[in-house]
């Protein structure tokens, strides 16, 4: 994919979520607003159902401590609408005759309410509203609203003075004092001073959030989730896009690799046929040597091919035998030894290891240490020299190959193993090599149930510990093993 249209897919999917999490964020924040307004009106109208209850109790209380009073309690039953005339809601007469009565009942409600709390408009506030009482008014209509939570109220003259107070801290008063709840108690009394009901919900925001808790829960996660896809979706359209660029530099690096050892045995084979030439002992031996070279040459890059697609495909199969990793690692640096001593330097190998047997595959396993020599060797710029140490806890033995190397920054040892990566080496562009024998060394030793881990640093060499299991697991069976 073109970077130009990469940037541009980018920045549009960005714009369109920076866009919908604005959108999104606006609309919560209107709603909180929304759920908050609707808090305060079910706050004030509780006030005003108490403070109506408040009068409503006090008259009855005083319509019930006087004869008089009960005689008119009497008149306004009297003065209920007879059931009868409730049954033709469209008759024009018995609609003018109920008004009529409804009309004088709430006109003498009203005289007889007026007079009563005039005449008790001048009594203590502690005596007219008992503490108890508001307290368990104001608790009912909150419910009925439902709205169950925590409280402060105080009932305050218009002089500032605090009659009645309760208090959930004593340091929450001047919060009570400047609540926006508020309302004024007996409106009715012509005479006499204000009073004023206010409260205080301390956990008035926690309520509205809470009520809002499902929603906001399932904006973020959807949210979260939006952005989770977006950067799973950068990240992998930046490894494809890394993956093509280093799969172009695997087909040119592979076409040259390929290509040299091709052209160097199509010349040897001419000069060979060719009759004009002579044809020493020397020169024959010169010419065979570079063919069997050349084509040992061809044969490690296949291999190193056929490897890696046999990782990839997930059909790596192993054949697990009896294996003593002394002898193998001893066959391995034999073999090795050339390409080191072609340089001037030297392949070794300390056996130092009490125990030496594991199961494993005989083939997989020797291409694990020929991979990694191979990479001592080419990745050294002096003379090369690998040393390979054994040693042997309880249960697993490890192998620890030491080089001289140019070695590895520590920002790029967590990728080695990735396939296809390879080690930049600067301007240097002497190092042959497809990226694949690290990513295929790794695979190995895991599937044999171990583990690899790389020591390094630039210009003082590596040392990868790769560590096998035992072919048993005990202290006592491996002794039996050893001995």
């Amino acid at each position: 994919m073109d970077k130009r249209l990469i940037t541009l897919l980018i920045a549009a999917i960005t714009l369109a979520l920076a866009g919908l999490i604005i959108i999104q964020w606006r609309w919560i924040s209107g709603t909180i607003q929304l759920k908050d307004q609707q808090f305060n009106e079910s706050v004030d109208n509780a006030l005003i159902a108490v403070s109506d209850r408040l009068e409503r109790i006090e008259a009855m209380q005083g319509l019930s401590s006087q004869a008089l009073g009960q005689e008119m309690l009497a008149q306004l039953d009297a003065m209920e609408p007879p059931s009868g005339m409730s049954g033709d809601a469209t008759d024009p007469i018995d609609t003018e005759v109920r008004s009529e009565a409804e009309e004088e009942r709430d006109s003498l409600v009203n005289d007889l309410l007026r007079g009563l709390f005039s005449g008790r408009a001048f009594d203590d506030m502690e005596d007219r509203v008992p503490a108890e009482l508001l307290d368990s008014l104001i608790r009912d209509e909150l419910r009925r609203r439902g709205i169950d939570d925590r409280f402060e109220h105080a009932v305050i003259s218009e002089h500032g003075d605090v009659l009645i107070q309760k208090l959930l801290e004593p340091e929450d008063a001047p919060m009570v004092r400047k609540s926006k709840h508020r309302i004024r108690l007996f409106r009715n009394d012509l005479l006499g001073d204000a009073y004023w009901l206010q409260v205080h919900l301390p956990d008035q925001q926690r309520h509205v959030l809470r009520s809002m808790w499902p929603l906001l829960t399932a904006s973020a996660l959807f949210i979260l989730l939006i952005i989770a896809a977006f950067v799973f979706t950068l990240r992998t359209i930046w490894q494809q896009k890394r993956l093509d660029g280093i799969k172009n530099d695997l087909v040119n690096n592979l076409t040259h690799e390929l290509k040299t050892p091709i052209s160097t045995i199509a010349l040897a084979c001419e000069a060979l046929n060719d009759p004009s030439m002579a044809r020493s002992p020397e020169q024959l031996k010169t010419f065979t040597s570079m063919i069997r070279d050349e084509n040992k040459r061809l044969g490690l890059l296949v291999e190193s091919v056929l490897q890696s697609a046999v990782v990839d495909s997930g059909r790596m199969r192993l054949r697990p035998v009896d294996l003593d990793l002394h002898a193998i690692l001893a066959d391995v640096v034999r073999n090795s030894a050339i390409s080191a001593q072609n340089k001037g330097g030297r392949v070794e190998l300390v056996p130092a290891a009490e125990l030496a047997h594991v199961r494993g595959d005989r083939i997989h396993i020797a291409n694990v240490f020929y991979n990694l020599i191979d990479n001592a060797v080419k990745y050294c710029e002096t003379t090369p020299i690998v040393v390979l140490t054994t040693s042997s806890g309880s249960k697993d033995i490890t192998v620890s190959v030491r080089d001289n190397g140019i070695g590895i920054p520590r920002n790029e040892q967590r990728k080695i193993f990735d396939k296809l990566y390879r080690v930049s080496t600067g301007d240097r562009h002497n190092v042959k090599g497809f990226g694949l024998g690290l990513s295929y060394v790794k695979a190995v030793v895991e599937r044999h149930g171990g583990r690899i881990r790389l020591e390094s640093e630039p210009g003082a060499g590596s040392t990868f510990h790769i560590t096998l299991p035992f072919e048993h697991g005990h202290q006592d069976q491996a002794a039996a093993v050893r001995g």
